[in-house]
């Protein structure tokens, strides 16, 4: 299949189809994500052969995680702007290069310049914001939704897909040979982005907005400021489980096959709870279904460390949780184009993110400060319980009613 963007007659490249724009799309997602999902499985080899403590890797990946979200709007306004396909070309080689020199780092500061601040940035570049940017802007309305959750169903499947290969890939390889590995894997986005050159913005039309007014017009309304408040709990709850899970079953004397069939069954179950949130989303009110995820998710959790831990209830855990664990991205990221429509969805999405990045931070580093401190996991698991009933509390005031802008008056008039 061709990479290239077919053109109009004028010579422009013509709007992207649904099925370019979700396969494309969907391999990137697949790839970017997929790879992030197994960083808790490098925590142990990695703290064991450096001689670093779990605060070390743990703030790294943090940094990731908050320079993930803080250059998430800048990477957006330039997809938004100058085309995603330029931002996912940039995005790959430096997700290759973070993974490189993460594998080199040989003090705590290098790790966190290149497993932190480097992969997050590239992260930014790669992920949900820039691929649901083209999403909006080539896909009807009426099946917005739908086409994020399939965009979300697929990270899921990368996450599946990629734990166990990871896991195989450390054991067989060793950690350092199997980040070698990963960053050729990620450089596999260079040729899948050229499927997904869009239009430049002028041809879209109509009344453009400067991002001055755009960020202005999002900030002064309430529902995005509530979203974005309670997308920091989804962050604190997914990278806090993600990153620590694998060392928490240990301490607890389970093998490490448990954690590695755990995260897969995040993944497994995340393509039908994205898929169907999106699906979902088509048909109830999205703040009514995000309430609901946050509220299961403290269920969930309470449920997990009040029963004993052994590996089917690790197992029944990680199943419940994969429906809930990216299921609030296509209503979130649905409600923002909704809104205030697609001319800087990227942008926007963006700024949501860096909420759900400043918890993911919070969730990390929080983990491995109080494990260090206390010698236990128990009270962030208490927290993120009682973070997520705040965020179901937060959702159900937002309201997804597209905003009326005034028309300029014609010069003249």
């Amino acid at each position: 299949m061709s990479t290239s963007a077919p053109t109009s007659p004028t010579g422009a490249p013509a709007k992207l189809s649904l099925a370019q724009v979700l396969l494309f799309g969907a391999a990137i997602v697949t790839l970017s994500m997929g790879i992030r999902h197994g960083f808790g499985l490098w925590l142990l080899p990695i703290t064991t052969d450096r001689g670093w403590t779990r605060e070390t890797f743990a703030f790294a990946l943090a940094v990731q995680n908050l320079a993930w979200g803080i250059s998430g709007p800048v990477a957006g306004m330039l997809a938004d702007r100058y085309g995603a396909w330029r931002v996912l070309l940039g995005g790959s080689v430096l997700y290759a290069g973070g993974l490189v020199l993460m594998a080199l780092a040989t003090s705590g500061m290098a790790f966190t310049g290149s497993a932190g601040l480097l992969i997050g940035i590239a992260q930014s570049g790669t992920t949900y914001a820039v691929i649901y940017g083209v999403i909006g802007r080539n896909v009807a309305a009426d099946k917005r939704s739908w086409a994020m959750g399939v965009a979300a169903a697929a990270g899921s499947f990368g996450q599946f897909l990629m734990v166990p290969v990871e896991s195989w890939l450390i054991a067989q390889w060793g950690w350092q040979n199997a980040l070698f590995i990963l960053g050729c894997a990620a450089l596999a986005i260079l040729p899948l982005a050229l499927g997904l050159r869009e239009p430049p913005p002028s041809a879209h039309g109509g009344h453009r907005q400067s991002v001055g007014e755009a960020v202005r017009e999002a900030f002064s309304h309430g529902s995005f400021r509530l979203l974005t408040l309670g997308y920091f709990v989804c962050g604190f709850h997914v990278v806090f489980i993600g990153v620590h899970m694998p060392s928490y079953l240990k301490d607890k004397g389970l093998a490490p096959e448990v954690a590695t069939t755990a995260l897969a069954l995040i993944g497994l179950f995340n393509i039908f709870g994205t898929y169907g949130a999106g699906m979902l989303g088509q048909r109830v009110p999205k703040p009514y279904i995000l309430s609901a995820i946050y509220l299961l998710r403290s269920v969930v959790i309470l449920a997990f460390i009040l029963a004993p831990v052994t590996p089917w209830s690790v197992y029944l855990f990680a199943s419940a949780m994969g429906l809930l664990w990216l299921s609030t991205v296509p209503p979130t990221n649905a409600i923002v184009a909704q809104v205030f429509g697609v001319q800087y969805m990227s942008m926007l999405g963006g700024f949501v993110f860096l909420s759900h990045q400043i918890g993911s931070f919070m969730g990390v580093w929080l983990g491995g400060r109080l494990y260090d401190s206390t010698g236990s996991y128990d009270v962030v698991w208490w927290i993120a319980i009682a973070l997520g009933v705040a965020a179901a509390l937060i959702n159900l005031p937002v309201r997804e009613t597209p905003i009326v802008r005034p028309v300029p008056k014609a010069v003249g008039a």
